[in-house]
């Protein structure tokens, strides 16, 4: 796409005229966060500043720059029929990017990226699980699936409305990231909550009166905020090596 044209848009009072106002039509054609774009470019009176909150929002919403790119071209489409102005194109990449810099620096866990305990971490804690169900003969394994469960968060390959080419490794992170704020708060306590491939949260927790009441809780502030994901409770197998095997499988897409 040609986002970086060369043209530029005439700020004068001539191409204020020409642009009136977006018609209702117009408006309802024009992506999510880029309606200020659409008047400040209908108008004429300048969308740099408009870009830049657009590229601040969709960052915080988890969309990739590549999409936010395709957004703006398609909003300038649909308004002046022109490629964006790359002033416009600067704008939005800087705010979006500063506003990444500035979420991923906040991060302090593990993952440099989540923020999650690593896969790594989370066989290591459920091993320490395993021992401490030894029976009364140090040999045979108590059935830690009585008293322990995996909480399983996916978040799906395809989200409705998103460009499957910008969905890129860096931008699933900040969603997992993003998802994992919102597990721990249901989960505040000593629960370990990492992550499991590349779209999966998983939560140790243990099984008490609680749990279903909780993942209930956790569905509905999920759906609240509009994070199209699957909850479920996975049973653990009874012994260590069964935990590793099922840890795999989670990481599979």
């Amino acid at each position: 796409m040609g986002f970086f044209a060369t043209k530029t848009r005439r700020n004068s009072a001539d191409d204020s005229e020409a642009r009136a106002e977006l018609s209702e039509l117009t408006r309802q054609g024009l992506p999510n966060q880029f309606e200020a774009v659409g008047e400040a470019l209908a108008s004429g009176s300048g969308s740099v500043a408009a870009c830049e909150v657009a590229g601040r929002l969709l960052a915080r919403d988890g969309a990739s720059l590549d999409e936010a790119l395709e957004l703006l071209s398609r909003t300038t489409h649909l308004v002046t029929g022109q490629e964006p102005a790359f002033v416009d194109v600067r704008a939005l990449s800087m705010a979006w990017s500063e506003s990444t810099l500035a979420y991923l620096h906040q991060l302090s866990c593990e993952d440099p990226l989540t923020g999650l305990a690593s896969l790594a971490h989370i066989r290591s804690r459920l091993s320490e699980l395993y021992r401490g169900q030894l029976g009364p003969s140090a040999a045979e394994p108590g059935d830690l699936g009585e008293t322990h469960a995996l909480v399983v968060v996916e978040l799906p390959e395809d989200r409705p409305g998103r460009v499957a080419p910008g969905d890129d490794h860096f931008t699933r992170a900040m969603r997992l990231t993003r998802l994992g704020e919102i597990v721990r708060t249901v989960f505040s306590g000593t629960e370990t909550i990492g992550r499991s491939g590349t779209n999966r949260v998983v939560v140790i927790v243990e099984r008490d009166a609680r749990l279903g009441r909780r993942v209930a809780l956790l569905r509905k502030m999920l759906a609240t905020a509009d994070h199209p994901t699957r909850v479920w409770i996975e049973g653990l197998p009874p012994t260590d090596d069964g935990a590793a095997s099922l840890l795999d499988e989670l990481c599979r897409h």
